[in-house]
């Protein structure tokens, strides 16, 4: 395996476990201050006062730092599917830490990703060098990756402007497919912004070039719309459905849009590829069946039923939430 590949893989591999350990630890502050007020799940907002539940925002920060610089080493077809590592430890942590239970298919789907990951890892493609921002513009306004980025902006307004009013709360794959497709251009910009910072910490800056600040402000945009849009699909659908879903198609659109970007893949052989997008498929079984394995949340008593307003109530199951109008007191009682 290459250096750069090899230190890549690394720190995706250290990203995924701070990432998957924030989830246990912000997990906990949430039970905290559930005990002493009502959960964020009905609108309460105890867990800022918790010293647990911002020490997890921290242990999130620092992973997802780790993945930005993973992105500067190595190529987004290695970096993105490692991200499912997170996955595993957030299950096992769960297991033992929450005391929710991993069954036995669940342990399964961990060897799964486990397996698919160490495949990904062997067969992955040279990080492409590159000396300056210069050189990643050039491969961003190559026709190939303008193509790619239109239709990609094409597809993304016509869901969020024609399907969202329509569909959006019905059918999962309209958020899911904002936010995966936008995701995928997100990486790009944000593997253009670490190489540039690189480039510039080694001497070379970066800072003066104007295509650094189109990557940065692009990005950003991509950020915020990627957020927000993941953010609607928890809040209308069980997060056990998104997840999975979410990491096959955004894993799925990046490893593309890395390819035609940065040809990934340019000057492999067909068995590489192949054992590549085996690997992928391993660590996409591997999170489908952890993810279907996995209990819902047991309902606290606050959360079966809490009122917020005269006439409207929500009923918490798990992580869904089904919200009920009702318009007068005879009709709650029946």
């Amino acid at each position: 395996m290459h250096s750069s590949n090899l230190i890549g893989s690394v720190i995706a591999v250290v990203s995924s476990v701070f990432i998957g350990l924030s989830f246990i630890i912000k997990k906990k502050g949430l039970q905290l201050a559930r005990v002493n007020g009502p959960s964020a799940s009905v609108g309460g907002y105890g867990y800022l006062l918790q010293p647990l539940w911002w020490l997890g925002m921290i242990t999130m920060f620092v992973g997802e730092a780790a993945n930005f610089v993973a992105y500067v080493y190595a190529p987004a077809v290695l970096v993105t599917p490692l991200g499912a590592l997170s996955i595993i430890v957030s299950a096992v942590l769960a297991h033992f830490l929450l005391k929710e239970k991993l069954q036995k298919m669940g342990v399964l789907g961990c060897l799964l990703c486990i397996v698919g990951s160490i495949i990904i890892v062997l067969h992955a493609p040279e990080e492409m060098s590159l000396t300056s921002v210069q050189q990643i513009w050039k491969l961003a306004i190559q026709p190939a990756f303008l193509s790619y980025t239109a239709s990609a902006i094409a597809v993304v307004l016509i869901l969020v402007f024609y399907c969202t009013p329509r569909y959006g709360q019905t059918n999962i794959l309209v958020y899911i497919g904002i936010c995966s497709v936008v995701g995928s251009l997100t990486v790009m910009s944000t593997k253009a912004i670490g190489i540039a910072i690189k480039l510039s910490f080694e001497g070379a800056n970066q800072a003066f070039y104007f295509q650094t600040w189109i990557f940065a402000v692009f990005g950003i945009i991509c950020i915020v719309v990627q957020l927000n849009y993941l953010n609607m699909a928890l809040d209308n659908f069980n997060t056990a459905v998104v997840s999975p879903i979410y990491y096959a198609l955004f894993t799925a659109f990046t490893i593309l849009a890395s390819a035609i970007m940065f040809k990934d893949y340019y000057g492999q052989s067909i068995s590489s590829i192949v054992s590549a997008l085996c690997g992928f498929i391993t660590v996409l079984s591997g999170t489908i069946v952890l993810h279907s394995t996995r209990e819902p949340d047991p309902p606290s008593n606050a959360d079966l039923y809490t009122p917020l307003s005269p006439g409207v109530s929500w009923y918490i199951q798990g992580r869904e939430e089904t919200k009920f109008l009702i318009t007068s007191e005879c009709e709650m009682k029946a």
